[in-house]
């Protein structure tokens, strides 16, 4: 039975309206606000579903997307990640010094739908640009939604380029094909890799330079040696005993972000293993944590705050100039070695 009438003391919302209209609810955002590509039929199925639920458009929020103002909207995860939190300043200062509006968004559900729907409501509620981190650049890219969101987006740390959004990132791969190179010249032969998880892309390339280093220097891949991870204090624990419990234990851990090594140095120390007389560890990201644990960690400085920046002003611009096509911008990132590796510098 169809729905129709406005239910006294309910407002009916976008997501109300898409139901009953069998479309998604940046289409009828966009029947709203006359932007997209709308078909005709779908349009007129649009109209009517407003007509029959008495649907009323929030005014402010339409004044805010068309008073010319830019407003970036980021999506984040984790509220307590260093990662998130270098982001945040990156996207403030830019912001700040270029008198744009920063809007935020907490999704931490990992899926197609929840990111979309974080963007969606980004956009409804005025914002004209999207700042993306992972795993939600790879989420939404190649996406119809990508299309029906009609905003630029920029996205900071991907594994590589993407084709409906400027990246800013390193050369995750090079970088791991460093820090692992770094633990075989100190004599190192198992060497084990806590991997991040397969939704983030740039996980798969720093899995790739361990492989890779290990190639380059005559050293077997041994599948035992590798673990997935979470890229959390937590799965870096985990990973850390499964690695310790084998049978012939490495000499040396690669986990592929400073959170992950943190567990893997907690755990360690809880079994007396000397770091780094014992075992060596790594990380990646150089976050405050590789500065904080005992012993300060060996890691890739990846330059978080400041790739924000240029992406949030790669944004900026787009608002400024539409049709302009995306751009990826590679930064250096920089091999820091501390005492978790024996040397310091």
């Amino acid at each position: 039975m169809a729905r129709s009438g406005r239910r006294r003391g309910t407002a009916i919302t976008i997501q109300a309206v898409a139901e009953h209209a069998g479309v998604s609810a940046m289409t009828v955002s966009n029947v709203i606000n006359g932007t997209g590509k709308v078909g005709a039929a779908t349009r007129e199925r649009v109209r009517a579903a407003i007509a029959q639920l008495g649907y009323v458009p929030n005014l402010a929020a339409r004044g805010l997307a068309s008073a010319g103002i830019v407003r970036v909207g980021l999506i984040y995860d984790e509220p307590q990640s260093p990662f998130v939190s270098a982001m945040l300043i990156g996207a403030l200062n830019m912001t700040s010094a270029r008198g744009v509006q920063l809007m935020i968004r907490r999704q931490p559900d990992y899926s197609v739908a929840g990111a979309a729907e974080s963007a969606a409501a980004l956009v409804r509620s005025g914002a004209n640009a999207l700042l993306l981190m992972p795993p939600f650049a790879e989420l939404l890219s190649g996406r119809p939604i990508v299309r029906e969101l009609n905003v630029p987006l920029a996205a900071v740390a991907t594994g590589g380029a993407l084709p409906d959004a400027s990246t800013v990132r390193i050369d995750d791969g090079a970088a791991a094909f460093a820090i692992t190179e770094l633990l075989i010249r100190h004599g190192h032969r198992r060497i084990g890799l806590i991997a991040g998880p397969e939704n983030h892309s740039g996980s798969a390339l720093r899995r790739a330079g361990y492989l890779a280093a290990l190639e380059a220097h005559g050293l077997s891949a041994d599948p035992s040696l590798q673990v997935p991870g979470n890229y959390l204090f937590d799965g870096g624990i985990i990973g850390a005993r499964a690695l310790l419990d084998l049978p012939d234990p490495p000499t040396a851990i690669f986990a592929s972000n400073d959170d992950m090594a943190g567990g893997v140095v907690s755990l360690a120390q809880s079994r007396g293993v000397r770091i780094p007389e014992a075992l060596e560890v790594v990380g990646f990201d150089d976050t405050p944590i590789s500065r904080q644990l005992f012993p300060a960690l060996t890691t890739i400085r990846q330059p978080i705050t400041e790739m924000t920046e240029q992406a949030t002003a790669a944004l900026i611009d787009a608002v400024a100039h539409p049709g302009a096509d995306p751009q990826d911008t590679i930064l250096d990132y920089v091999l820091v070695e501390r005492d978790s590796t024996g040397g310091c510098i």
